[in-house]
This record gives C-alpha cells, sequence and structure tokens, in this order.
C-alpha cells in the first residue's frame, strides 16, 4: 500500500513486556506462598512433635479424641467397605468369566482390598469426617480467639489442641482399615458366592493363596503414614483459618482436599518403595 511501511504492518508490541511481568509476578507469588507454606507446616510438624516426647497429653484428651476419630468413624467405614467389596465382585466378575477363571474372584477381591482399597478407603472416610470436623473446630476456636486464650493461660495450643488429635489419629487408622478390609471381604464374598454362585471352596482356597501376610502388613503400614497426614494438615488450616464464618467453611474445605491429594501422592510413593523391599528382600528371604 502506498505510503505504508513494512515496519508499519508489524503489530504493536509495546503492551508484551508488561503482560510477561505480570504473568512472571503471578507465578512468582505462587510459588513463594507454596514455599512458605512447606516452611509453616515443617515448623508446625516440629513443635508438634517436640511436645510429643516431651510430655505426655492428659489420658482424658487422648480418650476423647480417640472415640471421636475412631469410635465413631466405625459405621460409615464398615458400610462403605461392604459396598466396595461388592462392586469389585460386580466389576471383576465378568472379565474372569470371560477367561474361565470366576473361581479366582476372591484373589483379587481381597488382595486389592487389603493392600490397596482397605487403607485408601479407611483414609479417604477419615478425611471427610473427621479431617473436616477437626478443621472446623480449630478454626473456630482460631476465629473467636479462643487459642489465644489458651496461650494466655500458660497452655501451649499444640500441646493441648493438636498432640491428642495427631495420636488419635494414627493409633486408630489401623483398626478402621481392618474394619474396612473386614467387611469389604464379606461383602465380596456374599455377592459372589450367594448372588453370582460361585463355588464356596474354590473362592476361599484362592483368597487364603493370594492374601499373604505382608499384603496386610503393607496396607496397615500405609494407614499409619495416612493418619498422620489427615491429622497434620486439618489441625494446620484450621490453625491458619481466616477470620470469618467463611474462612472456617474454606479451612474445612481445604483440610480435605489437601489430605486427599497427598494421601494419594504418599500412596503412591509408599507402593513403590514397598514393592522393591517385597522383590528385593522379602521374597528372596521367603525362597531361602
Amino acid at each position: 500500500m502506498a505510503g505504508t511501511t513494512f515496519r508499519d504492518d508489524l503489530p504493536d508490541v509495546s503492551e508484551r513486556p508488561g503482560r510477561l511481568s505480570h504473568w512472571v509476578s503471578d507465578w512468582g507469588t505462587v510459588v513463594i506462598d507454596a514455599v512458605s507454606m512447606v516452611g509453616d507446616i515443617a515448623i508446625f510438624v516440629y513443635r508438634m512433635f517436640a511436645w510429643m516426647f516431651t510430655r505426655r497429653p492428659a489420658r482424658g484428651t487422648i480418650l476423647r479424641n480417640c472415640y471421636q476419630v475412631g469410635v465413631l468413624s466405625l459405621p460409615v467405614v464398615a458400610l462403605t467397605g461392604t459396598f466396595i467389596g461388592m462392586v469389585l465382585a460386580v466389576q471383576s466378575h465378568r472379565q474372569f468369566q470371560m477367561i474361565g477363571l470366576e473361581n479366582r474372584l476372591g484373589a483379587v477381591i481381597n488382595s486389592s482390598l487389603v493392600r490397596e482399597l482397605g487403607p485408601v478407603l479407611a483414609a479417604t472416610m477419615l478425611a471427610g469426617r473427621v479431617g473436616s470436623a477437626i478443621a472446623a473446630v480449630l478454626g473456630t476456636m482460631r476465629v473467636t480467639e479462643q487459642i489465644e486464650a489458651l496461650t494466655v493461660m500458660g497452655a501451649d495450643p499444640i500441646h493441648y489442641l493438636v498432640v491428642p488429635r495427631f495420636l488419635a489419629c494414627i493409633l486408630l487408622i489401623p483398626a478402621l482399615t481392618i474394619m474396612a478390609d473386614f467387611m469389604g471381604i464379606v461383602g465380596g464374598y456374599f455377592y459372589s458366592v450367594v448372588v453370582l454362585g460361585i463355588d464356596h471352596a474354590a473362592y476361599l482356597q484362592n483368597s487364603a493363596d493370594h492374601v499373604t501376610g505382608f499384603d496386610l502388613f503393607s496396607g496397615l503400614l500405609k494407614s499409619v503414614f495416612f493418619g498422620g497426614i489427615i491429622a497434620i494438615v486439618s489441625c494446620y488450616r484450621g490453625f491458619h483459618c481466616e477470620p470469618g464464618a467463611e474462612g472456617v467453611g474454606q479451612a474445612a474445605t481445604a483440610a480435605f482436599v489437601m489430605s486427599f491429594v497427598l494421601i494419594l501422592g504418599v500412596d503412591l510413593i509408599l507402593n513403590i518403595l514397598l514393592d522393591a523391599f517385597y522383590y528385593n528382600i522379602w521374597a528372596p528371604g521367603q525362597a531361602v
């Protein structure tokens, strides 16, 4: 075009540096906040363990938290475990029937429950029922300045509020995991034998042959880590709750979401480590 140079046809890029700096600033803020939160959680955990090994909490405080964490969670864990066992039977039967191995259904159902689904299921129920409640209670105490009142009265909030909840979670979640395993096995057996008509003796024999003590050990070990994650994340979110009723709700929601994501991530890492331990140390030792 007449009177127009090549330079005039180029798009205006004067705003690009500003956009780039804004984008870098946003991501930098996210990274800094994440690193800061990791540091805060590390200090929080250090203070918790320091108090836990320095002075034991009152017996009544631990028993009350154990009742809330363990006893009140039994019905939902048992019911959910039963339905999970039945669902596994429904989903696996058709595939096993197509290859003529429906009698081996008990092996896949029970090993899946004991090694993986039982611990993750119990942890998920604990995070949803107990973790959110812990974050909401501690968040309410933070908003109403009850935590500051404990400090003024000379009681350390970490020792009085966090340590009993942490101990209750790591001590009771193995029992909840065993309950989830047991009810899942019962539910899978009932649906497989009674509804699907699989041979009773073959189902039990294959279950006994393929579910080992290491499977139970690995499931219970993972559950202890899951319980610690739930207690630490929920208490941390409660202690760092934003002001107001909305802040309490956000703390409860964030506690469940963060706990669930960390449970899945730690589950992957523990599975890798336990498989390496089994195939490199446990299985060769058993063979010898």
